[in-house]
């Protein structure tokens, strides 16, 4: 009972959280734009089109994330993406972030379903940093146009950086939560 009143709580918290986040960037866009008035119509414009797409595109996303949420089982993710898979659950989320193409925003909320089913923080960091920057598409792109020592280069670099910057976000979430409970 009382993990589902501190749950409520945070929720609440983090809602006030996301409105003040958006009331400051809106004053903050309509102070810039008192400064500089001869942007207002690309501001609106470039604002609609993000809005447009946003409009288009969440609700598929919400579907796709409740069909998820239904049909894969905690089992499966803990099996394959959490601590007890190994370096082996960082690869599977570098393979699940460069497969799928679209807008980065998309995947967070998989992202977040992904963490409470259980998955490994390293492997959501490494998922998230794939679909940001490995795409099979861009790899294609790269090759076609820098060469193929270019692109293997930075795809191997770009790998690495990923799983370590994956593992050291990792401990440093562990060791802050350690920390915590001490305190």
């Amino acid at each position: 009972m009382k993990d589902h009143i501190r749950e409520k709580g945070n929720k609440r918290k983090g809602i006030r959280q996301d409105t003040v986040l958006l009331g400051a960037t809106l004053i903050i866009m309509l102070i810039l734009l008192s400064f500089f008035p001869e942007k207002q119509e690309a501001v609106t414009k470039a604002l609609w089109k993000f809005f447009s797409e946003m409009i288009l595109v969440l609700p598929a996303v919400m579907i796709l994330m409740g069909l998820f949420s239904v049909f894969v089982p905690k089992e499966m993710v803990m099996k394959y993406l959490s601590k007890a898979a190994g370096i082996k659950a960082v690869f599977l989320g570098i393979i699940m972030g460069a497969l799928p193409t679209g807008p980065l925003y998309v995947a967070f909320p998989l992202a977040s379903a992904l963490l409470k089913k259980g998955a490994r923080i390293s492997c959501i960091i490494a998922f998230l940093s794939a679909w940001a920057c490995i795409k099979i598409p861009q790899e294609m792109v790269e090759l076609q146009f820098l060469g193929p020592k270019f692109m293997a280069t930075r795809l191997i670099l770009t790998i690495i950086f990923v799983i370590m910057m994956g593992l050291s976000i990792e401990r440093l979430i562990e060791w802050r939560d350690k920390n915590k409970r001490i305190l």
